[in-house]
Formats: C-alpha cells, structure tokens, sequence
C-alpha cells in the first residue's frame, strides 16, 4: 500500500514539476521577445507587400516648382493620381503650385516644414516640425497629410513616433530615380525599371528638368508589363498590418 501511494506521489509531483517548467520557459520566451522588440528600430514603410502588380509614384517638392505643369500633364494623360510630398518653404514659395496639385486630386504628404536632418532633433522638436508643415498644408488645401517623408530619408525611432502620434504613417521608397542629380531621362528610367516591383513606391522629385521626360516612357514600360498605379494610402494595407525587418508592410498574421 505505502509503495502505491508513494508512486502516485511521484506522479503528482513529477506533473507539478512539468507544468512549472513549462511556464518558465513561457516566461522566458515572452521576456527574450520583449527584449528584441525593445531593441528593434522602427521602420517606415518601403514597400507592401502584395500579390497585385500595382505601384505608387511620389513626388519630393523640396525646391522650384519649374516641371510642376510637365508632370501633372503626364499623370493627366495616363490617368494616374500620385503622391507629392511638399517641404513646407515649398508650399509657401508656391502655394499654387501646391493647390494645382491637390485640386487635380493627387494625395499630399508631410516632407517636414525646412527639411532639416530629423535625426538631430529632439521629439518635440521633431512634433512641431511636422505640425507647421501639416497646418501649412491644410491652410492651402483642406487637406490634413496622412502620410510622412523624412527629409533626405534620415530618421530614427523618434522621427517614427512622432509621425505616427499626429496620424501618420512614415513613408519612404523602394525605388529612387536620383533625378535629383540630373542624369538623363535614361537612366532615370532605367534606376526605375530594375528596381520596380508589385508594392513598390518609386521617388521622384518635382523641379529637376529630366524628371517629366523619364516619367512618360516610365510608365508605359511599366504598362506595358501589366502594373497599374494608385497612391500611396491606397497601396499600404488597412488595419493590423505591420513593417518588418526589411520596410516591407505586410498584412496581419492569420489567428
């Protein structure tokens, strides 16, 4: 009889052991997690990931407004709405530049209010930065930013935060034309071309001479291909979606 219950015992204590074990090693992989989220840097959005071949033009308008007329008649022609990311001395030096843009229903973003390096500055710092820029915007448009550019693609964790405290998404590309060095219209197209793919995000600037020319040959190759174009609210995925290691947004986990 005392050889039963002792065995019994050992079961019981052998079960309690094993339930305690197995919350330890919980506890441990939920605090190593925490850890590595603590220490992760915050990405802005790159790319999207999707399965449809769809990408988004933008526009940085940090300087003259000299090919604005060019740029709109392309996307005119093609039908396609984009998205311009203005400097607020931008929209201040031409503010009909800024609502010929608008009006032609193309998404405008947040590109800071002096395009000064975000990396050096302080949240709040960082918080009134992107606010006189959006209220600047606003002023001329009606229209509130939804989205955030750093200028010359600095940022930190801060620059991150501070984006999305004010609604937000930080936003930078997959695809960087340079036009903002002058090369020519073909090689332009040709940065673009062998970069592009589905939930890409191409950059462009207004105010550079070649930009216009490279556009239109641009997007009838990429037509051509079978990739169509839209903004980038319309390309970033809705609720629940999350930035990875690389700046690609991708959908939520199925549960």
């Amino acid at each position: 009889m005392k050889t039963l219950l002792f065995g019994k015992k050992s079961k019981w204590l052998w079960a309690i052991l094993a339930l305690w074990l197995a919350a330890l090693a919980t506890v441990i992989v939920l605090t190593a997690t925490k850890a590595v989220n603590a220490g992760a840097k915050r990405l802005p959005v790159y790319s999207v990931e999707t399965d449809e071949k769809k990408l988004a033009l933008t526009f940085n308008c940090a300087w003259g407004d000299e090919t604005t007329d060019e740029v709109l008649a392309v996307l005119k022609k093609y039908d396609i709405r984009a998205t311009f990311f203005f400097v607020g001395t931008f929209a201040q030096n031409y503010p009909q530049s800024v609502k010929k843009i608008s009006n032609a229903g193309h998404e405008l973003g947040n590109h800071s209010m002096k395009h000064a390096d975000p990396t050096k500055q302080s949240y709040t710092e960082a918080l009134r930065d992107m606010s006189d820029c959006s209220d600047l915007l606003f002023s001329l448009t009606g229209v509130r930013p939804a989205l955030y550019r750093a200028p010359s693609g600095a940022y930190n964790d801060t620059t991150v935060e501070a984006a999305e405290s004010l609604g937000m998404t930080a936003v930078q590309w997959s695809a960087d034309s340079i036009d903002w060095k002058d090369p020519t219209p073909q090689k332009i197209a040709e940065r673009i071309l062998n970069a592009a793919g589905p939930g890409g995000i191409l950059l462009f600037h207004l105010g550079k001479r070649n930009t216009a020319e490279a556009l239109e040959g641009i997007i009838l190759q990429l037509h051509s291909q079978g990739y169509s174009f839209c903004t980038v609210g319309e390309l970033l995925l809705g609720d629940g979606a999350y930035v990875d290691a690389d700046g690609i947004q991708r959908p939520a986990a199925a549960e």
